[in-house]
C-alpha cells in the first residue's frame, strides 16, 4: 500500500521529471554521437565540467541562460578534442573517451580550487525557479506533477523532439545517420564524413554538458565534487536501451528516474528502517541493468559505430 500511495502522488511524478532531466540532455547528446558512428565515453567528465562551468559563469555574474550557453560551449570544446583524435586520426574511441573523462573531471576540480582556493563550502547561486504557468499549474495533480517544473526541464523534453525531428525529417539527420551506418554512401554524395562526425560529437558533447549544468543550475544551487555520480555511464546504457531512438531513450530515462525517485521515498517508510539504505540505492541500477539486458537483445547497433573511416576507402 505504501508503494501504491507513492506512485499515485503528484510529488513523486514531479521528482521523476526533475531526476530525468539531466539524463535526457546527456542521453540525447550521446545518441547524436553514436548515430554518427562515434562512441563518446567522455560523457561523465563532460557532465562534470558542464556542471562546474555553468555554475561558475552564474557565480561570476552572468545570467542563468548565458550560464547554460557557457556550459554548452565548454562541452563542445571537449567534444572537439575527442572528435579530433578519434575521427580524422582514427584513435581508439574507448581510450580517448576515458581520457576526456579524466581530463574534464580533473580540469573542473583544478579550476574550482584555482578560482576558490580558500572556500570550505561551495558558494550558492540563485538557480532556475519552477515556472508558474497560468491555468495549467492549477490543474489538480497534473499542475504539481508536470506544470511546476523549471525551464530547463521543459527544454530537456523539447530537446528530444528537436533531435527526433532533425534525425528523421531533415537532410542533415539523414546524412548523420548514414555516417553511422554507411559512411561510404555519405562520401559518394559529396559530403564529408569527417565534418559530419566531428560536428555531431561537438553538439552531442554540448548537450552532455548542459545535462551536468542542470544539476548545479536547477536541481541544486552549488557545485560539489561527485555530484554527477555516474549519471554519464547510465546515459550510455540508456542509448542502448532506447535502441538509438530518441523516443525510446526518453522512456528509458523516465524509467530510471522513477526507480530512483521511488528508492528515495522507500527509505522514509517503515521498510526503510529495516533494510540498509545501500540496498535502496542499488535498486535503480539493478533494475536498469535488467531492463537493458532485455531491450538490448533486439537493438540494432549502427553498423559503423566505432569504425574509423578514411576518405576514399570502401
Amino acid at each position: 500500500m505504501e508503494i501504491f500511495d507513492i506512485l499515485v502522488s503528484a510529488s513523486f511524478w514531479a521528482a521523476v521529471l526533475r531526476i530525468a532531466s539531466p539524463l535526457i540532455f546527456a542521453t540525447m547528446g550521446e545518441l547524436i554521437c553514436e548515430r554518427a558512428g562515434v562512441l563518446n565515453l567522455g560523457i561523465e567528465g563532460i557532465m562534470v565540467f558542464g556542471a562546474f562551468a555553468g555554475w561558475m559563469a552564474v557565480y561570476a555574474g552572468l545570467g542563468l541562460w548565458p550560464g547554460v550557453l557557457v556550459a554548452f560551449a565548454s562541452g563542445a570544446l571537449f567534444g572537439l578534442a575527442h572528435a579530433t583524435l578519434t575521427v580524422p586520426f582514427g584513435l581508439s574511441q574507448h581510450v580517448v573517451g576515458l581520457g576526456v573523462t579524466l581530463l574534464a573531471t580533473s580540469s573542473a576540480y583544478y579550476a574550482y580550487r584555482l578560482a576558490l582556493p580558500e572556500v570550505t563550502s561551495p558558494p550558492r547561486i540563485e538557480p532556475f525557479q519552477p515556472l508558474d504557468i497560468p491555468v495549467l499549474s492549477d490543474i489538480p495533480f497534473l499542475g504539481e506533477a508536470i506544470f511546476s517544473q523549471t525551464a530547463l526541464t521543459y527544454l530537456a523534453f523539447a530537446t528530444v523532439l528537436i533531435v527526433a525531428l532533425v534525425l528523421y525529417r531533415t537532410p542533415l539527420g539523414l546524412a548523420l545517420r548514414a555516417a553511422g551506418e554507411n559512411p561510404s554512401a555519405v562520401e559518394a554524395q559529396g559530403l564529408s564524413v569527417t565534418a559530419i562526425r566531428m560536428g555531431a560529437v561537438m553538439v552531442g558533447s554540448g548537450l552532455m554538458a548542459v545535462g551536468g549544468a542542470f544539476l548545479t543550475m536547477s536541481a541544486f544551487s552549488s557545485f560539489f565534487f561527485e555530484m554527477v555520480n555516474g549519471r554519464g555511464w547510465i546515459c550510455i546504457a540508456l542509448v542502448v536501451f532506447g535502441a538509438w531512438m530518441p523516443g525510446k531513450a526518453l522512456l528509458g530515462a523516465l524509467l530510471f528516474a522513477a526507480f530512483d525517485a521511488l528508492q528515495i521515498r522507500m527509505q522514509q517508510t517503515p521498510l526503510g528502517a529495516e533494510i540498509p539504505y545501500q540496498v535502496f540505492l542499488m535498486v535503480p541500477y539493478v533494475l536498469s541493468i535488467l531492463a537493458l539486458v532485455l531491450m538490448s537483445r533486439r537493438a540494432e547497433v549502427p553498423a559503423a559505430l566505432m569504425v574509423p573511416y578514411n576518405r576514399g576507402e570502401r
